[in-house]
Order: C-alpha cells, then sequence, then structure tokens
C-alpha cells in the first residue's frame, strides 16, 4: 500500500513539474506583455522578473532606493559618481554600490492599448471566424458523412477504399501544396476565402478515421430496429448515429477549430489582401512591422492565445472522452 502510494505521488509530482515546464513559455509571455520596454530584458547580472515590476518613486517623482534597510530618496549622482541620498531628512552621500533601487509592482495595461491601436484586431477576428467555423462546419459534415459510410453501411470495396484513404494522411503537405495551389489558380480562388473552406466539405482523412471508429462502436441493434421502423439511411445517421456521437463530433470540432485559428501557411499563401488576413497572418505582419515593440506584441499574441486556452478547458472532458471511446472502438 505504502508503495503504490508513493509510486502515485511520484507520478503527480513529475506531472505537475512538465506541466510546469509547458506552461512556462506562456507565462513569461503574459508576464512579458504587462512590462514597461525598460523591464522586458533585465539588465546584465540581473535576473528576468516574472512579476511586472517597476522603480518606485516618491511625489515629486524623485527615485526611492534602499540604504541598509532604510528607505531614501535618490538625488541623483555628483561628477565622482557618488549618490546624493536624502534619508531620514537628512541629505548623505553614498557609493553606488551601497544602494538598490525601490520597486513595486506594476501591470503595464498600456500595452494593450498601443497593440490595439496598432493592429485592425477586429477585422483580423472576423476574419478568422468566419474561416474557423466554415471549415469546421463543413469538416464535421462531410466527414461524418463519409465516416457512416464506411462504419455502418457495407459495400463492396468498403475496407480497400478506407485504406486508401488511411494512406492520403501520409503524403506530405508540401507535395500536395502546388498542384492544389494550381488548381485553385485556375478556379480563380486564389485572392478569396475558398481554399480555406471549400476543401473542407469534401471529407478530412483524419477525421473520418476518429469518427468511423467512434461509429462502430454504437451498437448495430439501433440501426436495425430503425431500419425496422422504416427509417432511412440519412435518417438513421441524422437521429440516432449523431446524437449519440457527441464526444467525438466535440472532438472534432475542437480539433479543427484550433488547427483553423492557428493556422499559418494556408493563409499566407491564398490571401492577397491586407482585409482578408487572419489572426496568425496579422500577427507576423505586426511583428515584423514593429520589430521593437515587444510589450504591444506579446500582449497581441496573448489576446490570441487565450480564446484558445479557454476554449481547450472548457471541452476537455468531452474532448478526452472523445478520444479515449474513438481509441478503443473498432
Amino acid at each position: 500500500m505504502a508503495t503504490n502510494r508513493f509510486h502515485r505521488y511520484a507520478a503527480m509530482a513529475a506531472l505537475v513539474l512538465f506541466a510546469a515546464i509547458f506552461i512556462m513559455p506562456f507565462v513569461w509571455m503574459l508576464s512579458t506583455s504587462f512590462k514597461h520596454e525598460t523591464r522586458i530584458f533585465p539588465p546584465p547580472g540581473e535576473y528576468p522578473q516574472w512579476i511586472p515590476r517597476i522603480d518606485a518613486t516618491d511625489a515629486q517623482g524623485r527615485p526611492l532606493v534602499w540604504h541598509r534597510g532604510q528607505s531614501a530618496v535618490d538625488l541623483g549622482a555628483d561628477e565622482k559618481g557618488m549618490h546624493r541620498l536624502l534619508e531620514n531628512g537628512r541629505e548623505i552621500s553614498v557609493a553606488a554600490a551601497d544602494i538598490a533601487r525601490r520597486e513595486r509592482i506594476r501591470f503595464y495595461w498600456e500595452n494593450y492599448t498601443r497593440a490595439f491601436q496598432m493592429m485592425d484586431f477586429f477585422q483580423n477576428l472576423r476574419n478568422t471566424l468566419y474561416i474557423c467555423l466554415m471549415a469546421t462546419l463543413g469538416t464535421v459534415l462531410s466527414s461524418s458523412l463519409v465516416a457512416y459510410g464506411f462504419a455502418r453501411i457495407p459495400w463492396r470495396g468498403r475496407d480497400a477504399l478506407f485504406v486508401v484513404v488511411l494512406a492520403s494522411m501520409m503524403l506530405p503537405y508540401q507535395v500536395t501544396l502546388i498542384p492544389l495551389f494550381a488548381v485553385y489558380s485556375k478556379l480563380g480562388w486564389v485572392g478569396s476565402f475558398k481554399p480555406l473552406i471549400v476543401p473542407y466539405f469534401f471529407g478530412v482523412p483524419f477525421y473520418i478515421f476518429l469518427l468511423r471508429q467512434f461509429f462502430k462502436g454504437i451498437p448495430e441493434d439501433l440501426s436495425a430496429a430503425a431500419r425496422i421502423d422504416g427509417c432511412t439511411e440519412f435518417g438513421i445517421y441524422a437521429r440516432i448515429i449523431l446524437p449519440l456521437s457527441k464526444p467525438a463530433l466535440a472532438t472534432t470540432v475542437l480539433f479543427q477549430f484550433l488547427f483553423q485559428w492557428g493556422d499559418f501557411l494556408n493563409p499566407l499563401i491564398y490571401l492577397q489582401d491586407d482585409r482578408q488576413y487572419t489572426l496568425a497572418i496579422a500577427l507576423q505582419q505586426f511583428q515584423s512591422q514593429h520589430e521593437s515593440a515587444w510589450g504591444p506584441l506579446m500582449a497581441m499574441s496573448t489576446v490570441i492565445t487565450l480564446p484558445v486556452i479557454l476554449l481547450f478547458f472548457l471541452a476537455q472532458r468531452t474532448f478526452i472522452q472523445g478520444i479515449t471511446m474513438s481509441g478503443l472502438k473498432g
């Protein structure tokens, strides 16, 4: 019993450690988004600040320092490099090594204000949401229909064609990139949202596989009873299979939405107008135009990342259930 408890605690400690390591970049980005530009990069010899701070000042804006545990006002340095301090009502002169800056916590919200002023966020957000929602809708509708055909309807050559569908997942995206661009260019779709939406209405191999595995775990007796009652195959698909497949459908929605939200390459290739740019493209453009504006850049990166994190945490139970059941059924 004691050994099992030790192993459980050791596993939990390891998971917490790895979780902290993985979350550290996001925490650093969030911390940087609240820092003043002068505090983003620490001076030589100082450690990076995780909690945003600025130099403390008095009512007259003069810097405050610590000297031998006492708070003092720094009146500046003389020609010899000695600092004149106002401590307990008297002025003294001390070496720079004998004083330390006083700091106070300060969240620099101005980074977020500047970020929204420097980037057309809401236009880019509308474009991103439109592409995400339409592509996700097309993926769910088409992939679930194809998966139903592979899982619930017997027909000659079904398994062989399913192997072909799975084999298409092995093709690197770079192999099909140029042919697809040539096709979309001939159709006149380049420069529009169509190449980013229409293909998803014809099925996605990974989600076809995922949903097929889940559909095969639903008892065949339900479909047989519905056929006896005169229900069509589409009726069985819409009234029985889909309502019982909410975890797998939610997993498909979450995966596809997250992919579209962070997709950079496809919008970069097919979109040509700045007014059509998604958040991923706009953020890259923001970085290239404002290389030194690290505070606003981290603020906008945080704004773009937070919805994805919140969506995952809100749907994680359904997501994990869908992945588990799809992997076990077959």
